[in-house]
């Protein structure tokens, strides 16, 4: 029996009702798939951006090389001591209330004596340099049975005094001896004056010679 051209027609379009259905199923499934694919590729952008930067490490600059052949740095070398020449008593530049006299003592020539209370020596200009002198000797003979003291003194009379000497009797105003006068340090230019003291005006001492050490 023939079909009427409307059910050929329901039964013809029935294809294309099941082809619209699939194509929706699969345009969803594509959605879907769509979908889970941002997810995961947000995920893996969220992770990437958690991932911490790695660290520089920066090396510390490294130390300046002097090199082993720079010449040593210069010094300044340390000045040199005077060396005193031995200074005759009686080439003084002013003798007060003293007088000369040959000696007997080793070397010959000539000593002061007569020295008493008040009397002085000055010799000028002594250049002690810039090591200090701490120490004079001086060649004395005495008979006097008290003694008595000569003073060392700088630039004046009654200057500073750089050191005492208590004279003592060495048996004879030509009995010679070396005592050893401590100072306190001396040094550049000044006049030096010896000054004399006892407690009476009695004369008490001779001098030969005076050097001046370090």
């Amino acid at each position: 029996m023939p079909l009427s051209r409307g059910r050929r027609g329901r039964l013809s379009g029935a294809p294309s009702v099941y082809r619209t259905r699939s194509y929706v199923l699969r345009r969803r499934a594509l959605t879907g798939l769509a979908g889970v694919a941002l997810l995961l590729v947000g995920y893996l952008v969220g992770r990437w951006q958690d991932t911490p930067a790695p660290i520089k490490v920066v090396a510390p600059p490294a130390a300046a090389v002097v090199p082993s052949s720079a010449p040593p740095a210069p010094t300044t070398p340390p000045p040199s001591p005077t060396v005193y020449r031995k200074i005759q008593a009686e080439s003084a530049d002013a003798l007060n209330g003293i007088q000369t006299q040959d000696t007997t003592d080793e070397g010959g020539g000539q000593n002061v004596g007569w020295i008493a209370p008040g009397d002085s020596l000055r010799y000028d200009d002594i250049d002690f340099g810039p090591v200090p002198a701490t120490q004079l000797e001086v060649r004395v003979a005495s008979d006097a049975a008290d003694g008595g003291q000569m003073a060392v003194r700088l630039d004046k009379p009654d200057g500073e005094i750089a050191g005492t000497l208590s004279v003592r009797r060495t048996g004879g105003w030509q009995n010679w001896r070396t005592e050893l006068v401590t100072l306190k340090p001396v040094t550049g230019t000044h006049a030096v004056y010896l000054t004399f003291s006892r407690p009476d005006g009695a004369e008490f001492v001779n001098l030969n010679w005076l050097q001046f050490k370090h």
